[in-house]
């Protein structure tokens, strides 16, 4: 699935848009000059190309002048913002359920977005990926995304839960205290993934508004949306578990297939009648990462081809070629050409 078919729902980019809104930004004019419909941010039904919204976040960020836009959600709870979600959620019996549910119903918020959910000596892994086509995914994105999800998790908990880390991928920013004061937490950048870390305790302590019979219901209704949607659902499965696995070297399909519980040739069958193979998954979802990685200058073109799964940098040399045209360096020195004509 290519970039440009990849969406947001309307209702969390009026999250977004409200929160540029509170930065005292005039939305109006920048969903105008990003390319995206303002009537239709009212409409239930619309979606909105990740692309545009990626260049929403850039062109927020050049107006304000302010890098730090994305944490102003944080003192802002915005249920609505995940729709149908919110209910699946909120009516789960723990922490670790709300982010599970969200691992799994992310689709109706956003096919250009995958969460995976990990634990791990250090405790509970939140993992964010987003995809943008074309162009690296701006860090603010990331950072609206982590802030709305945690300030939700704090309001459902009705508690102020602190995680034990914020990661972020990007290098640190000139003035980290914005992060400090919204996330309440270590704040751990250049890591290899954009990540919330919560501690075991928080993420298995009784939720105030566990329901085990709407939870049923509102699971039933997030499966149903689910279904109904354009987006590709197994595919979105497959990519988020591709994701989890890249880090260990290049997974196979088997690997994918049993972290999805069917068999391979479900997988295969079902990838299929979504347009797509599981050979073809894999290389879009490095191709876009790579994108992502060589636009960032903090990152070594070694750490780049560890993270993509390559066993050395000639394989990661031979793909690069195939994708871009060019060898990762290169393509590199174009990405932060074009970063400086655009500003």
């Amino acid at each position: 699935m290519n970039g440009d078919q990849r969406s947001s729902a309307a209702f969390w980019v009026k999250g977004v848009a409200e929160t540029l809104k509170a930065g005292g930004l005039d939305v109006a004019a920048l969903l105008d000059e990003a390319g995206l419909d303002a009537a239709a941010l009212s409409d239930p039904d619309a979606r909105f190309p990740t692309e545009r919204i990626s260049l929403l976040w850039q062109l927020a960020v050049a107006r304000s002048g302010n890098p730090a836009i994305g944490l102003l959600t944080s003192n802002v709870v915005r249920p609505a913002s995940f729709d149908v979600v919110a209910y699946t959620m909120m009516s789960s019996p723990n922490l670790l359920g709300i982010l599970e549910r969200l691992a799994r119903y992310v689709g109706i918020v956003s096919d250009a977005a995958s969460v995976a959910v990990t634990e791990d000596h250090e405790g509970c892994r939140m993992t964010l990926e987003l995809f943008g086509g074309g162009q690296p995914v701006p860090r603010q994105r990331f950072e609206f995304d982590l802030m709305t999800i945690l300030s939700f998790c704090r309001w459902v908990t009705n508690r102020d839960l602190r995680p034990l880390a914020l990661e972020l991928r990007f290098p640190p920013p000139a003035d980290p205290q914005p992060y400090q004061d919204a996330f309440k937490c270590p704040l751990r950048f250049n890591a290899a993934v954009n990540a919330l870390l919560f501690a075991g305790t928080d993420v298995m302590a009784p939720l105030p508004t566990a329901h085990p019979l709407l939870a049923e219901v509102h699971e039933r209704l997030a499966s149903e949306h689910l279904q109904r949607l354009d987006h590709a659902q197994t595919c979105s499965q497959a990519r988020a578990a591709i994701l989890r696995c890249l880090p260990d070297g290049e997974p196979r399909r088997t690997e994918i297939a049993r972290a999805l519980e069917m068999s391979e040739r479900t997988l295969q069958r079902r990838l299929k009648a979504e347009g797509t193979s599981f050979q073809r998954l894999l290389d879009d979802t490095r191709r876009e990462l790579a994108q992502q990685y060589l636009g960032q200058t903090d990152f070594s073109l070694a750490d780049a081809c560890y993270l993509l799964g390559f066993g050395n940098l000639s394989s990661f040399f031979r793909a690069s070629k195939r994708w871009f045209g060019t060898s990762p360096r290169q393509h590199r020195l174009r990405l932060i050409g074009a970063r400086r004509v655009a500003s």
